[in-house]
């Protein structure tokens, strides 16, 4: 029973002290003032004052100015006309020329000339919405923002004065000494000067644009993280990806997914997953899927792939590519397996090392190192160095070969026209009907060195420098053991078919 009364009797205290609690906490909420002039004025509303000169308002932490005012006592409100300045601490620092501010809600709506001032930045616009119990603003219709080095401009924005944070929305513009952003939703940070971007967005500088849909900019560090249909270009080259990592004081930059720098001058694509390059050195390191491309005005371009693809120039300026392991590429009149290769743009040569293999019309090439010249991005010769080896097919069991030390393929017209064997020289050649097209024998030959002359693909004509050993056989009387030279191997099946089958 005792404890019940007990009970009983604070609920009832607390019952009759909520109302006073209530009253005191209202009373901590009111406007307070002072005016060299006071005068109540019954026209604007009942009980409302007229303040003249000198007029200073006090809530919630903040101090407001102006040069006349209609106070609204009971509403808790007022309206305030010429040089308005509202200060807050030193975090905010508000002009204009007219406001209305509630002092129930904290809100404030400041017209005309408006100005809001924090730190190292600068607002101005001709109508804002301004929470002071909260310290958000926003306008919208239209604001010119400075800060630093960035001027930032909008039809819509937010600023949120603790996190020292603007929003921007529709129409974005950036102007920076050195470039120029446009977005339609950008949001900036006025101590970091980072701005992120939630939209199609584009980075102008004199000689380099950058492209995202969603992203960052670093604007006093100059860093970017591109995300969406990326891309970054300057005058020589253009890089696109998914996501696009850019330092743009150093050039280094790294891409992901989808990755192609596009060298208009060289007519050269470069593809791959995952990337590193240099906008400055034209620096580039591509792999995951990586390809080399390389037109031509006639359409017959090379299509490249290998585990990764470096490309960087030279001190000339000339471009080299580097191709390592598992290289294939095709071209309609060229094929080629090797496991690296060197492109050397200076003498437009074409380096094969380590097992290569080549596929010219009907010929299969191989040899310890292959070296390919090209002229008009053209076929013109062929080095072969040490284990050279040519082979033809002439029907499912006969194949026509020539092996030497060294040898030098001419081509014409992108037709393999001449070839140049440099000792240890060795062919086995199946002469065919010129009427039936059938086999009319095979011709084995030693001879150190041999120059071998074909017309559309064929052996037309063969000159020996020396008399050479051996000699032309009837089919069935030829010797088993010598129609396949030592080292012949027939690859077709691993010849790249077209240019999707380099993978």
């Amino acid at each position: 029973m005792r404890s019940f009364l007990k009970i009983l009797l604070l609920v009832a205290v607390l019952f009759f002290c909520l109302p006073s609690l209530h009253a005191q906490k209202r009373k901590e909420a009111r406007i307070k003032y002072r005016a060299d002039y006071v005068e109540v004025d019954k026209r604007i509303g009942r009980g409302a004052q007229r303040l003249l000169d000198n007029v200073e308002f006090i809530h919630g932490g903040a101090k407001m100015y102006c040069d006349s005012a209609y106070f609204f006592s009971k509403k808790n409100s007022l309206d305030a006309f010429d040089n308005i300045f509202i200060n807050q601490g030193d975090t905010l620092f508000l002009y204009g020329d007219l406001l209305h501010y509630d002092g129930n809600t904290k809100k404030a709506t400041i017209t005309g000339n408006v100005k809001l001032v924090n730190k190292e930045t600068t607002l101005k616009t001709e109508k804002l919405y301004y929470e002071l119990g909260i310290g958000k603003g926003y306008y919208d219709n239209y604001g010119h923002t400075v800060n630093k080095d960035n001027t930032l401009e909008s039809i819509k924005g937010f600023y949120y004065t603790q996190q020292k944070t603007f929003v921007f929305h529709d129409s974005v513009i950036i102007t920076n000494p050195d470039y120029v952003m446009y977005s339609d939703t950008v949001e900036y940070n006025t101590e970091s000067g980072i701005a992120s971007f939630f939209g199609p967005t584009d980075v102008i500088g004199d000689s380099s644009h950058i492209y995202g849909e969603e992203g960052w900019y670093d604007t006093q560090l100059d860093l970017a993280e591109l995300k969406h249909n990326a891309w970054a270009s300057n005058e020589k080259q253009t890089i696109y990806g998914e996501y696009i990592y850019y330092n743009k004081n150093t050039g280094d930059g790294l891409a992901r997914d989808q990755v192609r720098i596009l060298e208009n001058e060289r007519s050269v694509i470069l593809l791959g997953n995952k990337a590193k390059y240099n906008d400055n050195t034209e620096y580039a390191f591509l792999t995951d899927s990586a390809q080399f491309i390389q037109f031509t005005p006639e359409g017959d371009s090379l299509f490249l792939h290998a585990d990764s693809i470096l490309s960087y120039p030279d001190t000339a300026g000339n471009k080299i590519v580097f191709a390592y392991y598992k290289v294939r590429f095709y071209r309609y009149n060229v094929q080629g397996i090797c496991d690296s290769l060197v492109y050397s743009f200076a003498d437009s040569t074409v380096r094969m090392y380590f097992n290569p293999v080549l596929w010219t019309g009907s010929h299969q090439v191989s040899a310890n190192q292959i070296d390919i010249l090209t002229k008009n991005q053209n076929l013109e010769k062929m080095y072969l160095y040490n284990a050279s080896f040519i082979a033809s097919k002439v029907d499912t069991s006969f194949f026509n070969q020539i092996k030497g030390k060294n040898m030098i393929c001419h081509f014409s017209e992108k037709q393999l026209r001449q070839i140049d064997v440099m000792g240890n020289g060795q062919s086995v050649y199946f002469p065919l009907d010129d009427d039936t097209s059938d086999i009319v024998g095979v011709n084995l030959s030693e001879c150190s060195n041999i120059k071998i002359f074909l017309e559309n693909g064929e052996v037309h004509r063969i000159n020996f420098y020396v008399k050479p050993n051996g000699g032309m056989y009837p089919l069935d009387q030829a010797p088993e053991n010598k129609l396949r030279l030592k080292g012949f191997q027939w690859l077709d099946s691993l010849r790249p078919r077209d240019r999707y089958d380099i993978f």
